[in-house]
């Protein structure tokens, strides 16, 4: 299929098993899958709302693997967006963001304008190896967003992509066709930070 000019692409980057694609299936199908099968790279399409008309929002997903750079570097320079994932379970697969980020600065030349988001997937866990606070801090060192996240428990999923579009200061975008917002979705893009456990 080819690209259309009022695609807004999105790059979702991070560690293998972060929850990279499960982010993006809950997201787009509303599906979850406990097995981990890793990808190389994979596009999804979801229409939105553009500057009062629709638009193309084009999720890539890509490989949790450092073995196709060129690959990666390609999906920098074409990128509108980007997601930075890592599990609240593994301090590693925040550290390991720390490249990929200054790639994106090198290739952009400044994520200034660029709407990033820092995600801490798998907040459903137990097991806590990165402290909201110490993620919350290197979000601000990069000047990104951030959030946490539950793909299996759908905590925050639909809020990520919201708030991504909501820091695109170029166009007026919304993940709902017609640009109203439900005060269901107003109350929930004030949802933020950290999960609970109930």
């Amino acid at each position: 299929m080819p690209e259309q000019s009022n695609d807004y692409r999105v790059v979702v980057f991070g560690a293998g098993g972060v929850g990279k694609s499960s982010l993006v299936l809950r997201f787009v199908k509303g599906t979850f899958r406990d097995t981990y099968i890793p990808t190389i790279e994979d596009t999804y399409r979801q229409v939105i709302s553009c500057d009062k008309s629709v638009c193309t929002l084009q999720i890539t997903d890509t490989t949790g693997s450092h073995q196709f750079p060129a690959m990666q570097r390609l999906s920098i320079s074409k990128g509108h967006a980007f997601i930075l994932v890592y599990s609240i379970t593994s301090k590693q697969s925040l550290e390991e963001l720390g490249p990929i980020y200054q790639l994106i600065v090198q290739i952009k030349g400044s994520v200034e304008d660029i709407p990033v988001m820092l995600v801490g997937n798998k907040c459903d866990e137990t097991q806590r190896e990165v402290d909201t606070r110490e993620a919350q801090a290197v979000a601000q060192q990069w000047k990104c967003a951030f959030m946490e996240t539950s793909a299996k428990m759908n905590y925050n999923v639909k809020e990520l992509f919201q708030e991504l579009l909501t820091l695109e200061t170029r166009r007026n975008m919304s993940l709902s066709i017609d640009g109203k917002r439900s005060s269901k979705q107003k109350r929930t893009d004030r949802i933020k930070g950290k999960c609970t456990l109930m």
